[in-house]
């Protein structure tokens, strides 16, 4: 019998272990909330959140408010990478690893990743110190080949050698300290590419950064896959390593980062995910083109099963008004006259400007614009008030003598009109440029962006 209950405390023991989470924030976020994910390809999956607590603590003999919070995982809980969030918006995350251990971590909210210290956990200890020592050596290695593209001495070839020789032996040792952990894959996934010679050429410099950039990432590796690692890569690859000034030049490296990438990624279910990740991000941008392409060439050609119309209807939609297509169609009257946007022929090009006289800024710029306008009066302007109720509105307008002024209204909230729903509209005052055939050629940032686009020859060019 007492066998049996030592059994039974034993086995009861292990049921209920758990592995604790622990972080402090210094200086404490303004929430008090915190939500821990596992990372499962471009996906978070929840886990539990809990509580931040903040305290006052004495450091170097001054008072210092610090935010704790103690998240738990269950003894079966799948190794991997976590997130944990404390913002809704921005860079508000710290990500982990977990392999059945407990782990506790410092930081700043306002710079996570830069700041992220680990006071208990081996595997976060060993992928850190490894991150930070090749990430010096790097600088290093760059800052070499730079000085010698600038002015070729023998000095800094033999210094670049001996650069890169230790951090290939950093590399061998922290693959060794790490063997038969997690972090393991990770490291040696993020073994450096530079080549053992120094170039000459900056071309062919260039040309190495970018072709060798994947070379060390097994795209098939689940463990890479579910964790941060390879999003991020896909990230700096395409929207960062791939910049040109000119946007027809971008959009050409945008098509061929993305078929780089693709071309790595044979698993269906990884393809889908990656490819909703890039739709998602360029769709957020506006690029409508790119979004297409993505639709066209990739999205469109995974199994039936790995396909969401959903995804597709969202995405479409956010992108009905953008540079590329023709402006969605709304209708007006103007004393007594229908007006319908699609049939206006008043202009060699249209300025279609959203505002609303409950927005300050609107009421300074939209003066600003109406005097600018007058000196590009081959442009036809459509101006939307975006409105609660219309009182107001009419009497501003009579000082818009010459536009078309058109008001857009809701029973509930004016966002909520037909009109700036299509439009996608989240602010005030937004302004599209349109061709004679209604096609959006551009959509300027600010009054300032509209005013270089047409003083500056940008409109002589469509």
């Amino acid at each position: 019998m007492k066998r049996l209950l030592a059994l039974l405390i034993f086995v009861t023991s292990i049921a209920n272990a758990q592995f604790s989470i622990k972080g402090t924030m210094t200086p404490p976020e303004e929430s008090d909330w915190v939500i821990l994910y596992k990372i499962e390809g471009a996906k978070q999956k929840f886990i539990s959140n809990s509580t931040i607590v903040f305290e006052d603590v004495n450091i170097g003999g001054n008072t210092q408010k610090v935010g704790r919070f103690e998240l738990n995982l269950p003894a079966d809980a799948k190794e991997g990478a976590y997130r944990v969030t404390y913002r809704n918006q921005g860079a508000g995350f710290v990500d982990f690893f977990f392999n059945k251990e407990n782990i506790e971590f410092v930081f700043n909210p306002v710079y996570p990743e830069e700041s992220i210290v680990f006071t208990k956990s081996r595997e976060n200890k060993v992928y850190r110190e490894y991150l930070d020592a090749i990430a010096l050596m790097q600088r290093s290695i760059d800052s070499l080949q730079v000085e010698y593209l600038k002015a070729d001495e023998k000095k800094t070839k033999k210094a670049y050698k001996k650069a890169y020789k230790e951090q290939e032996e950093v590399q061998e040792i922290y693959e060794g300290k790490s063997e038969g952990m997690l972090v393991n894959t990770y490291i040696k996934a993020s073994k450096p590419t530079n080549s053992s010679s120094i170039f000459d050429d900056t071309q062919e410099y260039l040309n190495h950064v970018v072709g060798s950039f994947f070379d060390n990432v097994d795209f098939s590796d689940k463990k890479l896959y579910n964790s941060p690692f390879i999003i991020d890569k896909i990230t700096n690859y395409v929207f960062y390593l791939n910049i040109a000034e000119n946007q027809t030049l971008q959009q050409k490296l945008y098509n061929e980062s993305i078929a780089k990438v693709m071309d790595l990624v044979e698993d269906d279910k990884v393809r889908k995910e990656v490819t909703e990740y890039l739709i998602t991000r360029f769709a957020n941008a506006r690029n409508s083109e790119i979004v297409d392409g993505l639709f066209a060439n990739y999205y469109d050609k995974l199994p039936g099963e790995f396909q969401d119309p959903k995804f597709r209807d969202d995405k479409v939609a956010l992108l009905r008004a953008t540079v590329g297509r023709i402006a969605p169609d709304f209708s007006w009257k103007e004393e007594g006259k229908d007006y319908k946007l699609s049939t206006l022929n008043d202009g060699e090009k249209y300025l279609l400007v959203f505002w609303s006289t409950g927005c300050s800024h609107c009421l300074k710029e939209i003066p600003l614009l109406y005097d600018f306008m007058k000196t590009h009066d081959k442009t036809s302007v459509i101006a939307f008030g975006i409105e609660q109720e219309d009182l107001e509105w009419n009497e501003y307008v009579k000082k818009l003598y010459g536009w078309h002024n058109v008001m857009g209204t809701h029973p509930d909230n004016k966002w909520e009109n037909e009109v700036v729903r299509t439009y996608q509209l989240v602010g005030t005052p937004t302004y599209f440029i349109l061709n004679q055939d209604k096609k959006i050629i551009a959509m300027p940032n600010s009054f300032e962006d509209v005013k270089d686009y047409f003083d500056n020859g940008n409109a002589a060019k469509e």
